[in-house]
């Protein structure tokens, strides 16, 4: 099956056409944040303050990229651990955000809010960080500079590759996996 392509910013109408387990193609762009940053915006909203970017219809990438080599855009690019912004990541969906990108499975308050608010989560492949970085094609500092890798970014991306991990339907592509392995081991997949 062909990889569905979508464009940034990402629209209700997108993801609702996304169902966990698709492969998806990604053009435009994405913003990036880690724990650092996703703990200083929550602290701006806590104090009812605005945040230094825009969400609304955002897709932002768990990642903390390294120094680019001379002659690139950006160094090895990979994902992080995406349950490490689950505290954070309903807020965020609440306010308008409508796309993650990371790597491992979510909690339960992050999928109800996602299926609340209409939003998805994107795998990436994680210890491929060279390769995704061949998708980025341009690179700026947004907000925390101060933070180094872990600075708020926009990256301009061609093509970047994910899965849908999780849609806003419920469909969650690492229980479906865990099921579908327990059922050809012939185990109960929650034991």
């Amino acid at each position: 099956m062909e990889p569905v392509r979508i464009t940034t910013p990402l629209t209700g109408e997108a993801v609702a056409g996304l169902r966990a387990g698709q492969r998806v193609l990604i053009t435009g762009r994405i913003l990036t944040a880690r724990d650092a940053a996703h703990k200083k915006l929550i602290e701006l909203l806590d104090q009812g303050a605005d945040l230094p970017v825009d969400i609304t219809n955002q897709i932002i990438y768990y990642v903390g990229p390294s120094p680019p080599r001379p002659g690139q855009v950006v160094g090895a690019a990979g994902p992080t651990t995406a349950g490490r912004m689950d505290f954070y990541a309903p807020q965020l969906i609440a306010l308008g955000l409508k796309g993650m990108i990371g790597k491992g499975f979510r909690s339960t308050a992050v999928t109800e809010a996602m299926q609340k608010h209409g939003a998805v989560y994107f795998a990436a492949v994680g210890g491929a960080g060279a390769l995704l970085a061949q998708r980025i094609r341009a690179v700026r500092v947004l907000a925390y500079p101060e933070l180094g890798p872990e600075a708020i970014y926009e990256f301009e991306v061609e093509d970047f590759p994910v899965i849908v991990a999780n849609d806003m339907y419920g469909g969650d592509l690492y229980r479906e996996g865990r099921r579908q392995y327990a059922l050809d081991k012939g185990e109960d997949a929650y034991a």
